[in-house]
């Protein structure tokens, strides 16, 4: 293969990867085998973090940036007047082992643009991961985007080739759609989604197919949708097509349209409260009508929507820390669930206090606003949501760091210089 040409195709189809961010830690957990290369026991995937605190990174490549639909707010729709590349599937399978073998990756993530049609395209994708896996016999991680409008038959190939798999809605709902994105449909987003997952729920390819799930993006900002009718999009995703995760990204404004907002900046503090309420959901038993009402539709940008929750339900507190459920003591702002159990086997012993909720870890500048000890309360402010939300809410307003100030990793980027006089970069 031709490097040179390999490198520039390289830098076109890395570069226009950088806007899908819907990678996480891989959750799957296939061990390595003798005669194969690579495992994802304790690895993941790119820009993230494993259970075990490592930071792990991914080859995030598309197949091809030329694609058929001429969605407003895609970098590579098809009336930009772009630079155009497309791999081919051994080209892909030789990139991923050579990094892999050089300690560069520790898997792969492929998207694609739709070149000529869905199916068309997933072809391609099933044949660059057949050659990674049978050819090479890659055992590594393998995170592949899903064509919408693909056939059941080939989503299922992929699937028993790859970890996980996402079909990114991108628009929360139909009209966004039919405005911003007209070639695709809502039954062409939300049936290969449901393909996948209930192939995940049948026996017969159980372990096999996609064994980290499935997960999606959601764009926020590009289109009129409020946080309140994203997050129960969200929740609906998560009750019923067993997602494992949903990811937010900031519409960032890269094409002229008046059909597009005009900002200047992406909303980056609202994609941060919709992942804080997203965890809320997911891990702390939160119900995304619990957070947000048809009267009260977006989060509050000063507060996290736990503090924000509990402000709403100020009748609900104080909470004594030493008789209070398990369940309860996880809606308690300043409180997290490593924190919670450690109260829950502290307190068989003894009755806690302030003191002793400072040592496991409890973030007391929040949450003595909202728990007694031994019945105490230990708040500075008269007890009511207004003078909390006054006392909780930052005095100075820090700058927000902008996404425009980071760049996505890439293999040919130059290293900073060192500086003589510092000694560090």
């Amino acid at each position: 293969m031709d490097g040179e040409t390999i490198k520039s195709k390289l830098i076109i189809l890395s570069d226009a990867a950088k806007y899908d961010v819907s990678c996480s830690s891989s959750g799957s957990d296939r061990k390595a085998k003798s005669s194969f290369i690579g495992n994802t026991a304790s690895a993941g995937i790119c820009h993230s973090f494993t259970p075990d605190g490592r930071c792990i990174s991914l080859l995030k490549i598309l197949l091809t940036n030329n694609c058929i639909y001429n969605c407003l707010y895609c970098a590579n729709k098809c009336t930009n007047d772009i630079e155009r590349a497309m791999f081919t599937p051994e080209e892909i399978a030789l990139l991923t082992i050579n990094f892999y073998k050089r300690n560069y990756i520790e898997g792969l993530f492929l998207s694609s643009g739709v070149y000529k049609n869905a199916d068309y395209t997933m072809e391609l994708l099933i044949r660059s991961l057949h050659i990674l896996r049978v050819e090479h016999k890659f055992n590594g991680y393998i995170h592949v985007k899903t064509i919408p409008g693909a056939s059941k038959e080939l989503i299922t190939k992929l699937g028993l080739l790859s970890d996980r798999m996402s079909v990114n809605i991108e628009l929360p709902s139909s009209d966004s759609l039919k405005l911003l994105a007209p070639q695709k449909t809502k039954d062409n987003i939300l049936t290969p989604m449901s393909h996948i997952s209930s192939v995940l729920k049948s026996k017969y390819y159980k372990n096999r197919f996609v064994p980290a799930g499935q997960s999606t993006q959601l764009i926020v900002g590009a289109t009129s949708e409020t946080d309140f009718k994203i997050i129960n999009l969200s929740q609906n995703l998560y009750n019923k097509l067993s997602l494992k995760r949903v990811f937010y990204s900031a519409y960032i404004p890269i094409n002229s349209s008046p059909k597009l907002p005009s900002i200047q900046t992406p909303p980056l503090l609202r994609e941060h409260r919709l992942y804080q309420a997203d965890w809320l959901i997911r891990v702390y038993g939160f119900n995304a009508c619990e957070l947000l009402t048809e009267d009260d539709q977006y989060f509050d940008l000063n507060l996290d929507p736990k503090v924000q929750w509990a402000l709403n339900n100020i009748d609900k507190f104080p909470m004594e820390i030493n008789k209070v459920s398990f369940e309860l003591l996880l809606r308690i702002p300043g409180i997290g669930r490593v924190s919670c159990l450690k109260i829950l086997k502290a307190r068989r012993l003894c009755s806690l206090n302030y003191d002793d909720l400072k040592h496991i870890g409890v973030v007391l500048k929040r949450a003595k606003y909202f728990i007694t000890c031994n019945g105490k309360y230990a708040g500075d402010v008269k007890f009511d949501s207004f003078s909390i939300r006054n006392k909780l809410i930052p005095k100075v307003d820090l700058p927000l760091i902008q996404r425009s100030n980071f760049e996505q990793l890439s293999f040919f980027s130059s290293l900073p210089s060192i500086s003589s006089n510092s000694g560090q970069f």
